[in-house]
């Protein structure tokens, strides 16, 4: 049990206002030190309904805040159980293909309106080996070593606010503002090649997404290209 302070060391009600006069920015300082004190509940002059005034502006702003984060919360999660729906219509849209040629359209067509994009692309390096079906419409060629460029070690890169890159998107381009690169490791006999999603909406692809349930699409369409090439 601690002993009493000292008579000399014994706080009065004229110390704490003294201290405060002297330290008049000390609850602008420390707002939290409201939640320790008690309103009067009646009005004794302009400085009592003033700081009862503080409070309430204090408890509105801490309740406005709590529903913005709590609405943000709930957009969230509305937006990702959209995503992942988009994502599992892709999924089934793909393994529906019954040829190569089906599954490329299904691809490079069918899916950007699933994922309500612009364009879509699958990009080819060119090494010198020989690719099945690599000159199939929809699918872009680019020069050896132009992906890991591009991904500079990532697997996935979005990017949002930029200009399209024509050897990506072609003629679709210039309506490229924002994207979403998603490296595809086809098999260890093939080159580098990447999924891209491109958007006229600026920031509908940007650094600080998620990029699990787009990394999972590049997933699915890696293994079809397995078995549609016949590769290990």
């Amino acid at each position: 049990m601690s002993e009493p302070l000292p008579q000399h060391l014994t706080m009065t009600v004229d110390d704490v206002l003294n201290w405060l006069k002297s330290n008049p920015d000390f609850l602008k300082k420390h707002p939290e030190a409201i939640d320790y004190l008690i309103a009067p509940k009646e009005e004794n002059g302009r400085k009592v309904a003033d700081f009862q005034s503080y409070m309430i502006e204090r408890l509105k702003a801490d309740k406005t805040e709590a529903v913005e984060v709590a609405k943000g919360v709930v957009e969230t999660a509305r937006n990702n159980m959209n995503n992942q729906s988009r994502i599992h219509k892709a999924v089934l849209r793909l393994l529906e293909a019954i040829s190569f040629d089906e599954f490329i359209q299904t691809l490079t067509t069918d899916i950007t309106n699933l994922l309500d994009v612009d364009i879509t692309t699958l990009v080819v390096e060119a090494d010198g080996r020989e690719i099945p079906h690599i000159h199939t419409n929809g699918i872009r060629i680019v020069p050896e070593g132009t992906i890991d460029n591009w991904m500079n070690g990532k697997n996935a890169l979005l990017q949002d606010d930029i200009s399209g890159i024509e050897v990506i998107y072609g003629s679709g381009a210039t309506l490229v503002r924002s994207q979403a690169l998603v490296r595809i490791d086809i098999s260890m006999h093939t080159p580098p090649a990447i999924l891209a999603f491109g958007s006229r909406d600026p920031h509908l692809f940007s650094a600080g997404q998620g990029t699990e349930q787009v990394s999972f699409l590049a997933r699915v369409v890696e293994r079809q290209l397995r078995t549609w090439l016949m590769l290990p």
